[in-house]
């Protein structure tokens, strides 16, 4: 028997390079997955850097269907991330792409490899407006209040 269908949202971003390419690149692997459908993309956005360094980072949020587990799917995230050429030299270094499980269905994991939801998603303008733009149900309006201080601004609409 099949397994069913899980909704999970993914966080999207990069400020090494050609972010823009990256991440547009990041939703194209996410579309071609098997165990995968590609369900919405959020516009793209710059946003400063939030306890990180470098340039300008650009975000999405994808909603995606998926038949893969919570592990499963990180471990596909990360394999999108390598094939981007990420690295992980310190802590919230610069980064060429960066994929974040955001939600899985209405789990809640634990674990040394994932937390679910993220453990740090109501703190992010730069998580919280484009999930809010494909989710607002996702998103309490007073979460969202709470990090209007961060810069962020919408670049491209969705294709």
């Amino acid at each position: 028997m099949p397994r069913p269908e899980v909704c999970a949202y993914v966080a999207l971003g990069a400020n090494l390079g050609d972010a823009v390419s990256a991440v547009r690149a990041a939703l194209d692997a996410l579309a071609r997955m098997d165990g995968l459908r590609l369900l919405r993309a959020s516009s793209l956005y710059r946003s400063a850097p939030h306890d990180a360094q470098g340039p300008d980072f650009i975000n999405a949020v994808a909603e995606v269907a998926t038949t893969l587990n919570a592990p499963a799917l990180l471990q596909a995230l990360q394999l999108i991330e390598r094939a981007a050429g990420r690295e992980r030299p310190y802590r919230n270094a610069p980064r060429t792409l960066d994929l974040d499980l955001l939600f899985y269905g209405d789990a809640r994991i634990d674990s040394p490899t994932l937390t679910v939801p993220h453990p740090r998603w109501r703190e992010r303008a730069f998580v919280l407006v484009p999930l809010a733009e494909i989710a607002p149900q996702r998103v309490p309006a007073d979460v969202l209040a709470s990090v209007a201080d961060q810069r962020i601004e919408r670049l491209i609409r969705p294709a």
